[in-house]
């Protein structure tokens, strides 16, 4: 798995706290807050199908094959601006694109959109956590069971997602965590449409034909990082949870944020 070094995940574990949730049957570990006071769901470790079958999705996604992943934590929710605000008054980073935007900053819930790349991975380092792999996003996305959906194999409508919009002078972005119909089975949300999310890895569309069976790091190089989940400017077949792109790491756009993960303790 990707990580940082030892200090710096004790002193990022030291910094969590336990929520008061139930025990997920994994190891007896819980959900947790991250340092910057977001919400994580423990992904238990376990095997999955990753990827289409043949004449299903589009060619990038097949084959579609069994990844064993070790357990993780992944945020609930979207980066929000309200979060992001905090970390650029902590590190003095240059705001993203789109940051002056008057509905954005008004909404301190909706995701943070004009991220690049670097962006996105410089707040997980700051936040004690690190971007998911393709693998990690696809799991906390569709489960175990195969499904077309986060929510399911229901084809989405105005209750599972945001999605279909148009371009406005307005950002038609929704608050993270509005979608209650539309949460994966490990419940998060925003996993279909709102905004895309960057990913740790490189994008390869022909990746999978070697991809590795046990936790995935995605290609040594690249031109693009993959990014998954839809925006609200997509329909609905970019909010199936297998569908993936690539796009440069210093793309900044409207339609463009991220989540962290986190290694789980041992």
């Amino acid at each position: 798995m990707r990580g940082y070094p030892k200090g710096v995940l004790m002193l990022a574990m030291a910094a969590m706290v336990w929520c008061a949730g139930p025990a997920t049957g994994d190891q007896g570990m819980r959900d947790m807050v991250g340092m910057d006071g977001a919400p994580l769901v423990l992904i238990p470790a376990g095997e999955f199908d990753m990827g289409s079958g043949d004449h299903e999705g589009e060619p990038d996604e097949r084959p579609k094959h069994r990844v064993q992943l070790d357990a993780y934590y992944l945020d609930r929710y979207q980066v929000t601006v309200s979060r992001y605000a905090k970390f650029i008054e902590a590190t003095k980073r240059e705001p993203p694109r789109f940051w002056n935007d008057g509905r954005l900053q008004e909404g301190g819930e909706l995701p943070v959109v004009g991220v690049d790349w670097l962006d996105a991975e410089s707040y997980c380092q700051w936040a004690g956590r690190r971007l998911p792999t393709e693998a990690e996003w696809e799991k906390a996305a569709r489960g175990t069971d195969g499904r077309k959906y986060p929510w399911g194999n229901d084809e989405p409508t105005s209750r599972h997602a945001n999605f279909g919009k148009q371009e406005s002078e307005e950002l038609p972005l929704s608050p993270v965590g509005r979608y209650e119909a539309g949460k994966s089975p490990y419940g998060v949300y925003d996993m279909a449409g709102n905004v895309w999310e960057w990913t740790a890895d490189w994008y390869d569309e022909n990746y999978y034909r070697q991809s590795a069976p046990r936790n995935p790091q995605g290609p040594p190089q690249g031109l693009s990082k993959a990014t998954r989940g839809g925006a609200w400017d997509r329909h609905q077949f970019n909010l199936r949870a297998t569908n993936r792109t690539g796009m440069t790491p210093t793309n900044r756009l409207r339609s463009l944020g991220f989540r962290c993960a986190q290694d789980a303790s041992r």
